[in-house]
């Protein structure tokens, strides 16, 4: 691997018709990845790979010129010390937001890297040359603003908005609150039943401990095995079922831990507590993302947590 200060000017320009033609690619998938789904910011990316295809053309131009037709395989990963992307253009489905900003970031650093080519060349013509091509990036950036006004207009823009907020309810909200809810609720009569029948916290953290787990773990592989998400667009079904598992075991584990505590009504005054906070953000969730009238949702949630809790307790006294 080569240090970036120990690159040659012919070396340079190498770099960075590669780093044009890389860039081209990107755009390109992040087009595919975002057509299905939000087809003006994929329009908006099918025009930044082109104009990166003229730029590698007007790069290559001037390359020649000085150095002939031949150009060295030189890539980022070959320099020490130059701009790496993570693939995220390889994730499907792909973020809107994220793929914005990204796009952002390899402009600017792109930029960055000529601007700093350009002040360690000593010779004048590739100092020129350099700073051209700094501006070509800058350039880059207020193409990419100009055609996200042309193309991105408020109406479209709140399309794709609305479409990402309903992609990320379906990929992670959906399936956390499931847990959360289930975790929550479900483990509170095992819980509550070992509390009042032994007395003994340590006895029921364990209950409460494999309760939470055991729920977690038969969530997880439900939510998982429900749906494959190819009709549904509810995204990677191991990935729900990941979500969907470790809020199911978050939510029981939010009561169980107080039990922690060796003093018996200490520690369920405390988890007492603790299931009121549970049942209190599952019905803000309710109704921030699921469009649940907030005294409906508390009414529905609490109705279901009060009825599981009287559940456990009445067993347990028994």
């Amino acid at each position: 691997m080569k240090r970036f200060a120990d690159l040659t000017e012919q070396e340079v320009l190498a770099l960075a018709i590669t780093n044009e033609e890389e860039d081209s690619r990107i755009y390109r998938g992040f087009a595919e990845g975002l057509r299905a789904r939000y087809p003006k910011t994929a329009a908006l990316f099918d025009a930044m790979a082109d104009e990166e295809v003229r730029h590698r053309s007007w790069l290559f131009d001037l390359y020649r010129q000085k150095f002939g037709d031949f150009i060295p395989l030189i890539r980022r990963q070959d320099v020490k010390g130059f701009v790496r992307h993570k693939p995220v253009w390889l994730v499907k489905p792909l973020g809107l937001d994220e793929v914005r900003k990204y796009a952002e970031t390899m402009e600017y650093e792109t930029a960055r890297f000529y601007r700093r080519a350009a002040d360690s060349s000593r010779d004048v013509a590739t100092r020129q040359l350099l700073l051209k091509l700094a501006e070509a990036e800058d350039k880059h950036e207020s193409l990419a603003e100009q055609l996200e006004g042309e193309l991105l207009t408020t109406d479209a823009r709140a399309a794709e908005d609305a479409t990402a907020r309903r992609v990320f309810v379906l990929q992670y909200v959906q399936p956390g609150l499931a847990g959360l809810m289930d975790g929550s609720v479900s483990t509170l009569a095992p819980l509550f039943a070992a509390a009042f029948a032994t007395h003994d916290t340590w006895a029921t953290f364990l209950v409460g401990l494999a309760a939470s787990i055991g729920a977690g773990i038969s969530m997880g592989f439900a939510e998982a095995l429900s749906d494959d998400g190819s009709l549904t667009g509810r995204g990677s079904p191991w990935l729900r079922g990941g979500v969907c598992g470790l809020m199911t075991t978050v939510g029981g584990l939010g009561h169980t831990l107080p039990y922690l505590i060796p003093h018996f009504f200490t520690a369920t005054a405390v988890a007492f507590a603790v299931v009121i906070l549970e049942l209190a953000a599952i019905s803000y969730i309710r109704w921030k993302y699921m469009d649940t009238p907030f005294l409906s949702a508390t009414f529905q949630v609490v109705l279901g947590g009060v009825l599981v809790f009287l559940a456990g307790i009445l067993i347990g006294s028994a």
